[in-house]
């Protein structure tokens, strides 16, 4: 059971950050000057804290598995739902590798159902 999942359109443009950035990995914003917006990094570029919780690694053919990242109290509010990393256009926040593509990365969110919780939480 995964927590958090990439659509088709994110993966395709994962691959062509990964040609221009090298391997990568994704920090979610918990607001302030870029809202609430999935923040992709380099990997190693956004120091990971002791309080950061890894909710998985995205994976793409032919890419290094991509770490999901959020901070603890974030995580809080957040660990009932199932978050999808997606991309539209527009300018997103200039620290994240996907602004000067003139798309930004945001996340779709739902809850888990009973069942996923279970699996989750067993």
């Amino acid at each position: 059971m995964e927590r958090v999942a990439l659509t088709p359109a994110a993966a395709e443009l994962l691959v062509k950050l990964t040609e221009i950035h090298g391997p990568l990995m994704f920090h979610q914003s918990g607001g302030c000057c870029d809202g609430s917006a999935p923040m992709c990094y380099p990997d190693g570029d956004f120091k990971i804290g002791g309080s950061d919780v890894h909710l998985g690694d995205l994976t793409v053919e032919g890419l290094a598995p991509i770490g999901f990242y959020m901070s603890g109290s974030q995580y809080e509010y957040w660990k009932h739902t199932h978050l999808t990393v997606d991309v539209v256009k527009g300018r997103g926040s200039g620290f994240s590798v996907e602004a000067p593509e003139g798309v930004r990365f945001l996340i779709r969110s739902r809850l888990f159902t009973d069942e996923e919780s279970a699996v989750l939480n067993g």
